[in-house]
């Protein structure tokens, strides 16, 4: 069997707004853009990778207004960031103004451990101040 261990982990999420996305992402996480095309590229629709450089993973916000408007984003779709420390009141301030939304999670966990924030196109990003591992 295959060591999955050091892949790279990818999510790919449609977008109704593109703009609106990467203003969330980048301006209000801080996440830098990894890389961006146009609609001219092989699927035909615009899409910008979002990430930490050096990181195993990061965010494919791809421009598909009708495949997000047929997305149902649900209470459970998390995109989970374990900072080892509370998010910053300035740091959440700035995700607010990018567009991002507190919010309650279902599981009391997250409110416990972390803020949950929702994006633009309704998914949610948990910052929590625990570690992994």
């Amino acid at each position: 069997m295959t060591d999955l261990s050091a892949a790279h982990l990818r999510i790919a999420r449609p977008a109704t707004d593109l703009a609106a996305a990467e203003r969330f992402w980048i301006e209000g996480v801080g996440l830098d853009v990894l890389w961006r095309s146009g609609a001219d590229v092989e699927g035909a629709h615009a899409l910008t990778m979002v990430g930490a450089p050096g990181a195993a993973w990061h965010l494919e916000l791809v421009d598909d207004a009708d495949s997000a408007a047929r997305a149902r984003p649900s209470e459970e779709d998390l995109v989970v960031l374990y900072l080892e420390e509370p998010p910053s009141a300035a740091w959440l301030d700035r995700i607010e103004r990018a567009g991002g939304r507190r919010t309650a999670s279902r599981n009391p966990y997250w409110d416990r451990w972390g803020v949950t924030v929702v994006d633009p196109d309704g998914y949610r990003l948990v910052l929590s101040e625990r570690s992994w591992g």
